[in-house]
């Protein structure tokens, strides 16, 4: 198996738990918002959580998992602002093999290349197991770092 396709494997991997994970954040973060919904106005990503800008001036793709070969599932225009969940080491970008899960809808993964974050952002095997469905395994162990 080539390099590029056990990055590809171990991508889907991770993004068939990550996209549970991903479901229970955006759960939360929905319940909290109602709650809070009288005193809420329209502006950029809660600093609370970490959140990254997008810094090339082309724009970038989000795809399906973390790499390059993945299909393209939206795209974030320079400094758009991105909700961060968590990040893996995979397939390098320029030098960097960073990549972040995103809090949107359809969670996603951007490359940490062009995406300067705030706060800190935990590796996904950090994140707590709670937040993840019982039926699946820890999909951040299978990827590298």
């Amino acid at each position: 198996m080539s390099t590029t396709e056990l990055l590809v494997a171990r991508g889907r991997r991770l993004a068939a738990g990550a996209g549970v994970l991903a479901a229970a954040v955006a759960m939360g973060a929905t319940l909290s918002t109602a709650a809070s919904a009288q005193a809420a106005t329209p502006g950029p990503v809660s600093t609370a959580k970490p959140y990254g800008i997008v810094t090339t001036k082309m724009g970038l793709s989000a795809r399906q998992y973390p790499s390059t070969d993945s299909s393209v599932r939206g795209f974030l225009r320079h400094r758009a602002q991105v909700g961060l969940v968590c990040k893996v080491r995979t397939q390098s970008v320029g030098g960097n093999s960073v990549w972040y899960l995103t809090r949107d809808e359809r969670a996603s993964w951007v490359s940490a290349k062009y995406v300067t974050n705030t706060g800190k952002v935990k590796y996904c095997k950090d994140v707590q197991h709670g937040r993840m469905h019982s039926g699946f395994n820890n999909p951040a162990k299978h990827a590298m770092g």
